[in-house]
């Protein structure tokens, strides 16, 4: 006698393990494979769907660890700019004396890096392209990188301090590494953070 049970549907929910591709290293897959998509296609175009296949899940699983697309995307940006993130660590290392220096080498050397520098322009353009993207990764900068570094800060207004020392940052790169304008995309990374770093270093420290 057959079971019952065998044909009938399956509950909507966590897909089977076995045929969802669930198991050690799930989400970690699921994390690669949205970081690809992001990057291949930016936040509009991306899908649950393509994010699943590039993991070999089921497009249920994606859902179950990370909700609906803005928080998987968050959750991608947060690993893809770990590195930029770091920035926190290298400003409270050290006085204050050099600290614009400090920040301006740390953060030009992440973009110039191969290894980071594609997942950090698929963040970028993707977050200036879409409105739910940049509030992602608005809250991501805010939270984990101007903020943190605006308590370092001994003068008025510090969190508006660091914002602007992250715009004049942002700024370079976005002219360096996305627009690519002449001659600064090619101008010698040394050459640009002596440059840059007084200008960081006012922003930051002059009262």
């Amino acid at each position: 006698m057959s079971d019952a049970r065998e044909g009938a549907p399956r509950k909507r929910g966590r897909p089977a393990r076995t045929d969802a591709g669930d198991g050690p290293g799930a989400r970690e897959r699921i994390l690669t494979a949205a970081r690809a998509e992001f990057a291949e296609h930016g936040y509009d175009k991306a899908s649950i769907r393509g994010i699943a296949k590039g993991a070999g899940v089921d497009p249920a699983l994606v859902h179950h660890y990370f909700g609906p697309k803005e928080k998987i995307f968050g959750a991608a940006v947060e690993v893809a700019f770990a590195p930029a993130l770091q920035a926190h660590d290298i400003a409270s290392v050290g006085g204050l004396e050099t600290i614009g220096e400090r920040l301006t080498r740390y953060i030009l050397g992440v973009w110039e890096d191969p290894v980071t520098q594609e997942p950090l322009l698929a963040i970028v353009r993707s977050a200036v392209a879409n409105e739910t993207a940049a509030a992602v990764f608005r809250e991501l900068v805010t939270v984990r990188l101007t903020d943190r570094v605006a308590v370092e800060l001994d003068v008025p207004e510090p969190r508006l301090r660091s914002e602007l020392a992250a715009a004049q940052l942002v700024g370079v790169t976005l002219l360096r590494h996305v627009i690519k304008v002449e001659p600064l995309a090619s101008a010698d990374l040394d050459e640009v953070i002596a440059m840059v770093a007084p200008v960081v270093q006012r922003h930051l420290t002059e009262n």
